[in-house]
């Protein structure tokens, strides 16, 4: 009886033991959680279709609209004169830049002229007696001749017997070789057809000019020009003295500018067309580097956003009862950032930024202010631009 109780504890203690070491396993088991679903929150704005200028974005640098070469066709010594003729020399209209040394030329012009006013001084006898009707022309051109001054123009003939008396004793033929002598010695000085600034000097006081040298370059500083090269499907939409906004590359100054030529070829590697925009501003300076935004054409019934809230190239996404939805779309012009699209309802709800992973079907959240009732996509109307 005795080992009949013994064996029967043994067996609730091997089953207790059995029993205890379950509820020890069991209690180490973890419980996964359910994941929680998230709701990615998403920035909108409202759509309203308008009309949206196609800007056309170029860039070039400035070149004076109006600049000179300076090249001598003389020889002579460089002779200084009431300013340096150094770089950034400004100079007023009609004021010397170069003045070279003539001394030597202008003795033989002085003996070309003093040798005509001898051929007609040796000419007056036979017109006071064979001539008297023309002799009175004739005395009065020698007496207002100056040979210090411009030779005058010769008295006209009036009759052939006249002409021919001139011609033969070699006074026309004189006359015309002064001339030619007096234009080449207007040459020895430069002066400025406009005012402007010396932009390069390529001589100094002193030097020795040879024929054909380059001596500097003179520029206007009041306009100068930008050219920029168009894709030639804009160019019957181009009109001369069309207003351009132009700007540096940091965006801190804005110049406004108009479409002073056009060029009428299309450049055959590129299919460009070079337009040239003139632009005035005390503060411009040549080689400077500016962007241009040429207003092409209007899209009517369009919208502009960001280029890479474009999907798969024309599609967009949109919000319906806080889950994405993709429509598609007609975009109409691309520029660098920006995209301008058709075919967009109005009063649609539209993403303003990209959001990571999206796809059509996902929950989504609409961010609201704090302190709005209302959702952004209330506030904010895209698609009609303002400028």
């Amino acid at each position: 009886m005795r080992n009949v109780v013994l064996f029967i504890l043994g067996l609730l203690l091997i089953a207790g033991a059995l029993f205890g070491a379950k509820m020890l396993i069991d209690s180490k088991t973890k419980i996964k959680p359910r994941s929680a679903k998230v709701v990615k929150t998403v920035f909108v704005d409202t759509t309203k279709n308008g009309t949206v200028p196609i800007k056309i974005i170029a860039n070039g640098n400035l070149i004076a609209k109006r600049r000179l070469e300076l090249f001598s066709e003389v020889q002579g010594v460089f002779r200084g004169g009431t300013k340096l003729f150094k770089p950034g020399q400004q100079y007023k209209k009609g004021q010397t830049l170069i003045r070279i040394d003539a001394s030597e030329y202008y003795a033989s012009v002085q003996s070309a002229k003093s040798n005509l006013f001898n051929l007609i001084t040796s000419i007056m006898p036979d017109l006071r007696l064979d001539y008297p009707d023309i002799y009175g022309k004739w005395q009065k051109y020698l007496t207002n001749f100056d040979i210090n001054k411009t030779t005058p123009e010769l008295p006209e003939t009036s009759s052939e017997k006249e002409k021919y008396f001139i011609t033969g004793r070699n006074i026309y033929t004189t006359y015309y070789n002064v001339k030619n002598l007096e234009q080449r010695l207007s040459k020895y000085t430069i002066s400025a057809p406009f005012s402007g600034v010396l932009t390069e000097a390529l001589v100094t006081e002193g030097t020795l000019i040879r024929q054909g040298q380059k001596l500097g370059e003179f520029i206007d500083t009041s306009a100068y020009e930008i050219e920029v090269a168009i894709g030639k499907e804009y160019s019957d939409l181009l009109k001369l003295g069309e207003s351009v906004q132009l700007s540096d590359l940091d965006k801190s100054k804005t110049y406004t500018g108009v479409v002073a030529r056009i060029n009428g070829s299309v450049d055959q590697a590129t299919q460009t067309i070079t337009t040239f925009i003139e632009v005035k501003d005390s503060s411009l300076k040549e080689g400077m580097y500016l962007e241009a935004n040429l207003n092409a054409r209007k899209a009517e019934n369009a919208i502009e956003i960001d280029r890479n809230l474009l999907q798969e190239g024309d599609k967009i996404f949109v919000v319906r009862d806080s889950i994405l939805d993709m429509i598609d779309v007609q975009p109409v012009y691309f520029s660098d950032k920006k995209v301008i699209l058709k075919g967009v309802p109005d009063g649609d709800i539209i993403l303003n930024k990209p959001v990571p992973g999206a796809y059509a079907g996902m929950l989504v959240k609409i961010y609201q202010e704090k302190g709005e009732r209302g959702s952004s996509a209330d506030s904010k109307v895209i698609g009609v631009n303002s400028k």
